[in-house]
């Protein structure tokens, strides 16, 4: 709010508030795009390697992103091979609190202990229905090729807060989930991601294969559509949305 007043009487906000902003600015774009490289990050906030890398660097000390090897299909020329950052889980937490984890998982332990793990997954299949309803009104018009659908999906779940993208691969499609509202609990309850890619399955109307989750370490959840028989190679994904 200080900032704020600064701003419109006329003074500069301190270099620290701006700063500020840049860093939620890189940390938003990974959240919704991934693992992705310094130049990357630049070209999409119109600001210069160095200047991103100084952001980086502040949170990569404060255990906010962390770095892994891009891998490429071409073979790489001389020099270090190229780095991706993303968010650790300290990262999601502050960029999504969960408050009621706790409380949560410590639910789930009791219905695990009384009734059993077949009753857990009830409980979690009985979660997905209400998010399964609407997105099954917002699909609709999507048609019936998997990886059409896979695109409308990520959609949708984008607007429900999963920060979902839609890409095509040479077997299919991804659905790539890059924000997990249940991670802390289903990194103990697996369940809840069983019955979320049960519910993928049905939208898309196809098998479809969970190759990767947040819960389990991961930096994305990630699930392998595969492409309608007769369908060609590509198809038109490929766009993040937003």
């Amino acid at each position: 709010m200080k900032n704020e007043v600064l701003i419109q009487i006329g003074v500069a906000a301190p270099a620290g508030a701006a700063d500020g902003r840049t860093r939620d600015r890189v940390a938003q774009l990974l959240l919704k795009r991934g693992a992705t490289t310094a130049a990357e990050l630049g070209a999409a906030l119109g600001l210069s390697s160095a200047a991103i890398r100084k952001h980086l660097d502040a949170m990569l000390a404060e255990n906010l992103v962390e770095t892994r090897e891009v891998r490429r299909d071409k073979p790489r020329g001389r020099g270090r091979p190229a780095k991706a950052f993303v968010l650790t889980a300290a990262a999601h937490e502050d960029l999504n609190p969960h408050h009621y984890d706790g409380i949560a998982t410590a639910a789930l332990r009791w219905i695990a202990q009384q009734h059993g793990p077949e009753a857990v997954s009830a409980f979690a299949s009985a979660q997905v229905e209400a998010l399964e309803e609407r997105c099954t009104a917002a699909l609709r018009e999507a048609g019936s090729d998997p990886i059409v659908r896979a695109e409308a999906l990520a959609e949708v779940l984008t607007a429900e807060g999963y920060a979902a993208s839609a890409s095509t691969i040479a077997s299919g499609g991804q659905l790539c989930q890059h924000h997990c509202p249940v991670a802390h609990v289903a990194a103990e309850f697996p369940q809840l991601c069983d019955a979320e890619t049960e519910v993928i399955s049905r939208l898309i109307g196809t098998h479809v294969q969970r190759l990767a989750t947040i819960a389990h370490g991961d930096g994305v959840c990630t699930t392998h559509i595969p492409s309608a028989p007769g369908a060609p190679p590509q198809s038109r994904l490929g766009q993040i949305h937003d």
